[in-house]
């Protein structure tokens, strides 16, 4: 059995006039990031769009 890769992040915050939001993004794969009003809801966020990234390349048959 293999295992699963492991991506970079980068977790960042909005401006403090815009919420202070949190941003978690993948460098290595443009346009996948997540979005939360905490950390850990921006984390979640962000590894359901890498899923969602991930089965959508998958189903066209390219690598991430």
């Amino acid at each position: 059995m293999s295992e699963a890769p492991v991506y970079r992040t980068e977790l960042g915050r909005g401006p403090p006039e815009e919420g202070g939001y949190y941003v978690l993004s993948y460098p290595d794969i443009p346009g996948c990031f997540g979005v939360g009003g905490t950390e850990a809801e921006a984390v979640e966020d962000g590894r359901r769009a890498l899923i969602a990234v991930l089965d959508a390349l998958k189903a066209v048959d390219r690598p991430p």
